[in-house]
């Protein structure tokens, strides 16, 4: 994505009918958040370093004083949602994208293995034809083939879908955010605040095991290893058929990523598979 003049929107025009009634764009614009002091705004993708950037975003907007109003930040996800005029005149535009394939690996081993209230919508959307304890990464990203499953819950659905412009003036990966906080501060005098020691959602207190194949391992098993303070690595969580799910149901998110953090670290079939060997 190249910088541009005008904040042209990426899915207002494919619909010939009012733009309230715009299902895709309506949804990107739910997923904006303006930083007000700067003019900026910022399109949020879960489990990209989102509960950060949201905690920074209200710290400075005046709305928290500090970490100890962390919980704020989950009940206020559209305060800061930014309006048709802010998105059209906002001055500054980003965005953090995630490698697909790290970013559901990170969102099963978060949401699921925790049975966190996504892991029960996602058994609903399945019209509970599986137990949750018997769900396995790769029956997980298996179902995703399947449009009402790959839509039914923010966390895992694409990241296409949150994208408010055809053009953003930085586009920054997680792989990489130290350089979207650098730029940030001296562009913005926007000051990130790494929320993750709050949240606990990441998978720094965990030791990751990353040789062997855990795509078909039920959560009632990942479940005793995570009480042991041990996970699976990210690319020890795939096997080739799992990778290779991931790579059809979500090309678009790969094709995005590949293009636009071509210095990130989208995880590679060989990853898997010497990680596996």
């Amino acid at each position: 994505m190249k910088k541009t003049k005008k904040n042209q929107f990426r899915y207002a025009f494919a619909v010939n009918q009012p733009l309230a009634n715009n299902p895709k764009h309506q949804f990107a614009q739910n997923h904006a958040l303006m930083l007000y002091r700067a003019n900026a705004l910022y399109s949020f993708i879960p489990k990209n370093a989102c509960s950060t950037l949201r905690f920074s975003l209200a710290l400075e907007n005046g709305c928290i004083r500090d970490e100890k109003d962390i919980n704020w930040i989950h009940a206020n996800n559209g305060t800061f949602r930014a309006s048709l005029r802010e998105a059209i005149t906002a001055d500054y535009t980003f965005v953090v994208l995630r490698c697909p394939f790290r970013r559901l690996a990170s969102v099963f081993l978060d949401k699921f293995v925790s049975k966190d209230v996504p892991s029960w919508q996602y058994i609903d959307a399945m019209g509970r034809e599986i137990a949750l304890d018997d769900l396995t990464f790769y029956h997980f990203v298996n179902s995703l083939a399947r449009p009402q499953i790959r839509n039914a819950n923010i966390h895992w659905r694409p990241q296409v879908d949150f994208l408010l412009y055809e053009h953003y003036h930085d586009v920054f990966c997680v792989e990489r955010f130290a350089q979207a906080i650098s730029k940030l501060e001296e562009l913005l005098q926007f000051s990130v605040r790494d929320a993750r020691p709050l949240t606990r959602h990441g998978l720094d207190q965990f030791s990751l095991l990353n040789h062997g194949s855990f795509a078909n391992v039920p959560i009632k098993e990942l479940m005793v290893m995570k009480a042991e303070e041990k996970l699976p690595g990210i690319a020890s969580l795939y096997d080739k058929a799992a990778y290779q799910a991931v790579a059809t149901s979500y090309r678009e998110d790969v094709a995005l990523y590949r293009e636009t953090c071509p210095d990130g670290e989208l995880l590679a079939l060989s990853d898997v598979v010497s990680g596996n060997g």
